[in-house]
């Protein structure tokens, strides 16, 4: 004979879109646990977005190792 769990009148956050989200219990959605983030934080993911930005240079290079490796490989082919 199986037993029965007891379980919570809202299982899960209904605003998640993924199964796994969903399946999380509410307060791990709490304001305090994942949405809000402290201005030390903020000014931290600030300065690493702008260094992880691509700049032109960076995209001319990066285009042209992809060009070189394109002809190295259909040089080879042939």
């Amino acid at each position: 004979m199986r037993t029965i769990r007891r379980r919570a009148l809202a299982l899960g956050h209904e605003g998640a879109g993924h199964p796994f989200r969903r399946s999380l219990p509410v307060h791990v959605f709490a304001p305090g646990v994942l949405g809000v983030e402290n201005a030390d934080e903020a000014q931290a993911n600030a300065r690493a977005a702008r260094a992880w930005k691509m700049s032109a240079g960076d995209w001319q290079r990066f285009l042209s190792a992809y060009c070189l490796c394109f002809l190295a490989i259909f040089a080879y082919i042939l």
